[in-house]
């Protein structure tokens, strides 16, 4: 696992997205998993403006959803199909045709896991998975004590990590979903690279425990460990409690150009 500490989230943001521009260039119509909320932002944003400048053409990329709510419709405008669409589809000129995603409204929620992780299969596997990290250690929708080997699945939600989405429902935790489609842990670690952005101080703690703590189902980043190309991109505050930060810092900076992330 590399840990590459920036000195802010915007500055996370550009290299990120200067990786899956990297990735773009060498091979156009690249699958790319894409997270929600709020950290992922500033990755989009940089990637937006690449192909605003001309500076990258995104018009043959594919998208993948990594979770989305169980219940809310698909025109929901906080279903994570929409925020896809808003976020990224859109201001980066993508083809709707290109976007992979479970189906949350779906009345049979098994099968739609299961086809969910038959369609990532037949698309040839993801190449960059993006992923955020919660105050609690879970990747995607995996709570602590996930199974580091499921398939995409239905989960509960953690009264936790609903307080903590509530934001995204006008502050009303009752309009939160209490379930949601998400990969499994076995589904992410099948990307061919994993690029996790933690910042703030909030996240400082699920950091050192991902990073540095032991392989363990209660910390559901730590399966990070197990593959063979993550990267763990984190500001100045989420690195606060690394004891290793200082050697991090080294070995990024004495990196060669050449191998990006």
């Amino acid at each position: 696992m590399e840990v590459v500490i920036v000195q802010d989230a915007a500055a996370g943001g550009e290299l990120i997205a200067g990786s899956i521009a990297d990735l773009l260039r060498r091979k156009p119509d690249a699958l790319i998993g894409v997270a929600t909320g709020s950290t992922p932002l500033p990755i989009y944003q940089a990637l937006s403006s690449l192909v605003g400048s001309g500076a990258l053409d995104a018009s043959e990329a594919r998208v993948a959803q990594l979770d989305e709510y169980v219940g809310l419709p698909q025109g929901h405008p906080e279903s994570y199909r929409s925020v896809v669409l808003r976020e990224v589809v859109e201001p980066l000129g993508l083809k709707e045709s290109s976007f992979l995603g479970p189906d949350g409204s779906a009345e049979d929620v098994a099968e739609a896991c299961e086809a969910y992780d038959r369609a990532l299969w037949q698309a040839g596997g993801v190449d960059l998975q993006l992923l955020g990290i919660g105050t609690d250690g879970h990747i995607g929708f995996n709570e602590p004590c996930s199974s580091l080997a499921s398939r995409t699945r239905i989960k509960t939600l953690t009264e936790q990590t609903r307080v903590d989405n509530a934001r995204f429902f006008g502050g009303d935790v009752d309009q939160v979903p209490r379930h949601v489609i998400t990969q499994g842990i076995g589904t992410i670690l099948e990307a061919r690279h994993l690029v996790l952005l933690a910042t703030g101080e909030g996240k400082a703690d699920a950091v050192a425990q991902t990073v540095e703590g032991p392989l363990a189902a209660l910390v559901p980043a730590s399966a990070l460990q197990l593959h063979q190309h993550a990267t763990v991109v984190v500001d100045e505050a989420a690195a606060s409690k690394l004891k290793l930060a200082d050697y991090f810092r080294a070995t990024y900076a004495a990196k060669p150009d050449w191998q990006g992330l």
